[in-house]
């Protein structure tokens, strides 16, 4: 039913099935795919993350956040469990500023990085992918991205991992914050048990109005 997809073998980058692979689409969440393999590749897991109020206001409130505050500090890791579990919105823009030392520096690194898996149907704007009209990617270059992505060991754990807890911070402190993987291959997450898949490894889902599913 979707409208473009491919099938990519990890380990050798053989396509085993395609459909309007170079389409440009808007990619939703699984923009934080390459968010957080850029994060990995240039971040420790113990730094410390501190929320801007860009990071906190500059996303729409109505999309997927997790509450947090000015000011407030996380380490890299939570943050990126946030993003990838979570979707977070408002940790992807605080790992983008963290991680690119200034937000629009990062989304160059998006672009870069992108450029260099070969990728010629892409043009990040943000690190969430909350819709723009230059934010756009198609499928072949999501596998690439995603293949390059399934090679780091840290990126796996993340990513498979189910359910994961951020526990008290500068901002909160007397309340932990849970969070359950939102991929439905992986976790019954809103109740839905149709898609669970025992074989699945990790991965990103995202939705908007104008990307869908």
């Amino acid at each position: 039913q979707a409208e473009a997809a491919v099938v990519m073998e990890a380990s050798t980058g053989t396509v085993l099935y395609e459909k309007n692979p170079h389409e440009q689409l808007y990619p939703a969440s699984i923009t934080k795919i390459m968010t957080t393999l850029l994060a990995l590749e240039h971040c420790g897991l113990e730094e410390e993350v501190t929320f801007s109020y860009e990071s906190v206001h500059n996303i729409d409130r109505n999309s997927t956040h997790i509450f947090r505050d000015v000011g407030e500090i996380m380490t890299m890791e939570q943050c990126l469990y946030a993003v990838m579990l979570g979707s977070a919105n408002d940790c992807a823009y605080a790992v983008a500023e963290h991680a690119g030392k200034g937000y629009e520096n990062f989304i160059a690194m998006m672009n870069d990085k992108a450029a260099s898996l070969g990728c010629v149907d892409t043009h990040f704007n943000n690190p969430h992918g909350l819709t723009e009209e230059e934010h756009y990617t198609s499928a072949y270059d999501m596998a690439l991205i995603s293949r390059e992505a399934l090679k780091n060991d840290t990126f796996r754990a993340i990513t498979g991992t189910k359910r994961y807890t951020i526990p008290f911070t500068n901002k909160h402190p007397n309340e932990e914050t849970p969070l359950v993987n939102h991929h439905k291959m992986l976790t019954n997450y809103q109740g839905d048990t149709q898609f669970l898949y025992d074989y699945c490894i990790g991965g990103k889902n995202g939705y908007t109005d104008l990307a869908r599913r």
